[in-house]
């Protein structure tokens, strides 16, 4: 496809913007400069992203929980995230807000990203430990979508666990069915877990599990990741969302991810809702990869080019065949496929 030319006004209001940035760009770091000449910035602590607010981030100075300041970015640094850890000096308090200024991102270890509504991807959190796939009754799992957030975590290479909650709308007629569906990915090898936010007392594995970690919780709208970390934090002020009472879906509450600390160690860092994982920026082979018991399966079919379907010595229709992987899993699997050859 050829590069759109763009007519002579367009590409002079391309060119007004970038000149606007950059100069955006270097009055703040004249702001900078002006701050350290006058000595007005501390020397360099560790720090962590709290939270992302426009231009600005909230931190806290390593092992300090006391005290966060509002600081402004050096130039060229690049998008940062809630769980950056940075290195940044403080400057002065203003308007009855500690400010600062991040000098260097440091390295991340982990990185989930997910495509915004521009279709670009973007992360939304870093070094995570874990991914808490929040699941509930209502709004009601689904196993493809299960596989859809599994697909993404298993590609960002963040351990997974699931997470069922709302486990006082369990009956009679749905218990068994969600046992069932929690102890398939029991046997492939992720942890699950079962609390109520509404009992204290079901949350005892929950809190154990997070000490001691940095973990995320996603999942769709509705399934009560917000009401959870308002139990597990009360101090905290957080917004719930209730369900839809026509649809029975989520309404998104959270608006931007933020980090919270257990008092027992560990951090929780709160993503804003969303209804399931897009998978359209991603390839077949990173489909594959996703589903952790077909992934030693990649690469062992007759043909290089294998659709998975009636072709001669397919791997995969053969692990098939001798009840090596599960037909719903790989049922999943061709859905998801189809879903990236329909786009």
């Amino acid at each position: 496809m050829s590069k759109r030319k763009l007519n002579r006004r367009q590409a002079w209001r391309v060119e007004k913007i970038q000149q606007e940035k950059a100069q955006r760009a270097r009055k703040k770091e004249v702001g900078i400069s002006e701050q350290l000449n006058a000595g007005e910035l501390g020397d360099e602590l560790e720090g962590q992203v709290i939270a992302h607010f426009g231009t600005q981030v909230e931190v806290e100075a390593r092992g300090d929980h006391s005290m966060r300041y509002r600081c402004y970015l050096r130039a060229n640094l690049g998008s940062l995230v809630t769980g950056d850890h940075i290195v940044f000096r403080p400057g002065p308090e203003t308007s009855g807000v500690l400010t600062g200024v991040v000098e260097t991102v440091l390295k991340r270890q982990s990185e989930l990203s997910r495509p915004n509504p521009y279709n670009e991807i973007k992360p939304v959190a870093a070094n995570i430990d874990f991914i808490v796939l929040t699941i509930a009754p209502e709004p009601e799992a689904h196993a493809n979508l299960i596989d859809r957030y599994l697909v993404a975590a298993e590609n960002c290479q963040i351990e997974p666990i699931i997470l069922l909650n709302k486990t006082d709308l369990l009956n009679d007629s749905n218990r068994e069915r969600f046992q069932q569906l929690l102890k398939k990915y029991e046997d492939l090898g992720y942890g699950t877990l079962q609390v109520c936010s509404k009992e204290e007392s079901s949350l005892g594995s929950l809190k154990e599990f997070l000490n001691g970690r940095v973990s995320v919780f996603v999942g769709q709208s509705g399934v009560g990741k917000s009401s959870l970390i308002g139990t597990l934090l009360p101090d905290e002020d957080l917004k719930v969302g209730a369900l839809s009472e026509n649809t029975r879906k989520g309404r998104h509450t959270t608006t931007t991810a933020r980090l919270y600390h257990f008092p027992a160690g560990g951090d929780l860092i709160d993503s804003p809702g969303i209804r399931e994982f897009g998978l359209w920026h991603m390839s077949a082979d990173d489909v594959l990869y996703g589903f952790r018991e077909l992934r030693p399966l990649a690469g062992y079919c007759r043909f290089r080019d294998c659709k998975h379907e009636q072709e001669p010595g397919c791997a995969l229709r053969e692990a098939l065949e001798k009840e090596e992987i599960r037909q719903d899993r790989f049922d999943s699997y061709k859905r998801i496929l189809q879903t990236l050859t329909e786009l």
